[in-house]
């Protein structure tokens, strides 16, 4: 029998939640992501230390201060998605700063950088997905974005009108975090969940049942699984992003893979439509304490790691010039 790794494969498209480029090699996903977290441990590494050194012989070349140090840290981030555009045969979801979670104008204009930086070495921007925070703000920009022909995954997704508001949109992506519902939900309620009854796992379940019912042509991959029982639950789903340790114990796992996600019978199932206009949605979000927490802490965790990023590159950049 097919290991469940390769029976996943087979209903849903499998993505690899990292900067590794050996992992992705070794598990051959359809598509990659990766996020400022992901960046900064994959420059961390021996065997990427050319890319690190690279974009700092770039950076020398343009100057000193902040925007430099941005700079260098999006030539990075477009450095590592450049290469894994060689490896997977799809798409590629590089970040926007985190800092720009509440500006929709700047978000936009980072996005567009990034893409022109990806066209100047080669890769089409069919071939690259912009990671925006699920914020009002972000959803705008990923409005503005789709419009452009620029494909946006809508990131830090933790509750239905979110994904709703992404829909309306006309996003291409949403990565809705099962691991961060799971968690807000076993520290608030100091008990553990089976798959079946995983509080992110039936989340997603909603968010794919809805998108079903009402036709949106917008993509549900489930993201940041803290165990296999999760990603076995959501099997069938239109994507999920997995993590290195997570491919490789589906990978040597045996058995039968029930699907648990079909796009023929799931909008049967579905939620009703809701009310995405700005009032509706802050309303909503307000009245959701996981969700407003994990997204404004999730904001917080990439921004913290941006800021280590760019330290490390500041580091560099004086340990260049000295």
């Amino acid at each position: 029998m097919a290991s469940k790794l390769d029976q996943l494969k087979s209903m849903t498209v499998v993505v690899a939640d990292t900067g590794d480029i050996e992992s992705i090699r070794a598990f051959k996903p359809t598509d990659c992501t990766t996020n400022p977290t992901l960046i900064l441990k994959a420059a961390s590494m021996p065997a990427y230390k050319s890319y690190l050194e690279e974009a700092i012989a770039w950076g020398r070349k343009q100057g000193s201060g902040d925007d430099v140090v941005s700079a260098v840290a999006d030539r990075l981030a477009v450095t590592f998605g450049t290469e894994l555009t060689k490896i997977v045969p799809g798409r590629v979801s590089t970040e926007v700063d985190a800092s720009l979670s509440f500006d929709t104008q700047a978000t936009v204009a980072k996005a567009r950088a990034i893409i022109k930086a990806y066209e100047e070495r080669g890769v089409s921007r069919d071939r690259i997905l912009i990671k925006i925070a699920s914020t009002w703000e972000g959803i705008r920009a990923a409005e503005i974005l789709q419009r452009d022909g620029i494909d946006c995954n809508l990131t830090l997704l933790f509750s239905l009108v979110q994904a709703a508001a992404a829909a309306e949109a006309k996003a291409f992506l949403i990565s809705p975090f099962v691991g961060r519902i799971l968690d807000w939900h076993s520290k608030a309620e100091g008990r553990t969940f089976t798959a079946e009854e995983d509080p992110g796992v039936l989340s997603v379940r909603r968010i794919y049942a809805y998108y079903k019912r009402h036709g949106y042509k917008t993509v549900v991959m489930g993201a940041s699984f803290r165990n296999v029982g999760e990603i076995e639950a959501l099997a069938g789903c239109d994507r999920l992003t997995i993590a290195p340790s997570l491919l490789k114990e589906l990978a040597e796992a045996q058995g039968e893979l029930p699907r648990k996600l079909d796009p023929d019978t799931a909008g049967r199932s579905g939620p009703d439509k809701v009310a995405t206009d700005e009032a509706s949605f802050r309303w909503a979000l307000n009245e959701d304490p996981m969700a407003t927490e994990k997204l404004a802490d999730g904001i917080r965790q990439f921004a913290k790691d941006l800021h280590a990023l760019h330290g490390m590159i500041r580091e560099q950049l004086a340990a260049a010039a000295a």
